[in-house]
Parts: structure tokens; sequence; C-alpha cells
């Protein structure tokens, strides 16, 4: 029994990020301490944890609001993220961006596409009244097509209901 669960430990550490567009990826431990696993999207990405970070450690931008299950509502530490984004995207007025909305593995594709692209919409309405130029913003859903890590668990699943801000 010790081997069965040694063995699927060590498969869930091997699968335990996926990484997109071939861009790499890293298991670090963000600068907040929640222990996210997360990816580099592009060349000039916030950073490998979602994060761009001074040089005493304060966060100065954050790429990804999070989401309860089911849900497309933004709570208090998603929206101090976008702050942070929304004013990284004003200090920075030629740079566009896409926001891709993940899921989970549970629900449908269908439902999923449409959860993930309500969450997508719900950072770019955020964004908006912030005063980014909404013109500026591509959305896009990934559903649970595409996920930021594998796994079949509460850690892995609450990874994965996400909206992530890609700079184009």
């Amino acid at each position: 029994m010790k081997i069965l669960y040694l063995s699927i430990a060590i498969l869930c550490a091997l699968t335990a990020c996926k990484c997109p567009l071939k861009k790499g990826c890293s298991t670090k431990r963000d600068t907040a301490g929640y222990g996210r696993s997360s990816y580099l999207l592009t060349s000039n990405n916030l950073a490998e944890t979602g994060e761009r970070t001074d040089a005493d450690g304060r966060v100065l931008v954050q790429d990804r609001a999070f989401y309860e299950y089911d849900s497309y509502s933004l709570d208090a530490g998603s929206r101090a993220a976008l702050k942070t984004q929304s004013q990284w995207l004003q200090d920075n007025p030629e740079i566009n961006i896409t926001v891709v909305g993940h899921c989970d593995e549970r629900g449908t594709r269908d439902y999923n596409i449409g959860l993930g692209e309500r969450r997508a919409n719900t950072v770019k309405r955020y964004l908006v009244s912030q005063g980014i130029s909404s013109r500026r913003i591509t959305v896009i859903s990934k559903g649970k097509d595409d996920p930021v890590v594998f796994g079949s668990n509460e850690a892995a699943w609450a990874q994965n209901r996400v909206a992530i801000v890609i700079p184009q």
C-alpha cells in the first residue's frame, strides 16, 4: 500500500505543472506565500510566480485573479491583484493584453468554456472600470481544456479556477 501511495505522489509531482505554449514552467512558491504553481506566458511576463516584485520583495504587479468553485465574482484578493495590473497598464499604455479564463476539470466542457469566458470578462470589466481602454483587452476562455496544473484534487482545482492577464 505504501508503494502505491508513493507512486501516486511521484506521479502527481511529475504532472503538477503544465506549461502552455511551451514557454517555460515553474513550481516555485510565490512571494506572497500562497504556494501556487504558475508558468511563464511570454518573454516579458511579470515573473515566474505571476508577480513582479521590487528589490525589497514588495509586490508591484500581479497577473491573475483566482475564483471560488463555480463562481466568476472577484473577491478582495483578486481585486487587489487587478489593481496592481491596472496601474501597470496605465504606466505602459502601448501594451495590449489578453485575459485567459480557466476552469477546473469538473463540469461539462461547454459549461466550463462559458464559465471561463465569464471569468475573463469580469477581469476585463474591472480593468475598464479602472480606466483601461477596452480596446486594449482581448478575452478568451480555455475552460477546462488547458489546465494551469494537472490534478484531481482541491489544490489543483484551486489553481485552475483563474483568469490570467497576458501582455501582448
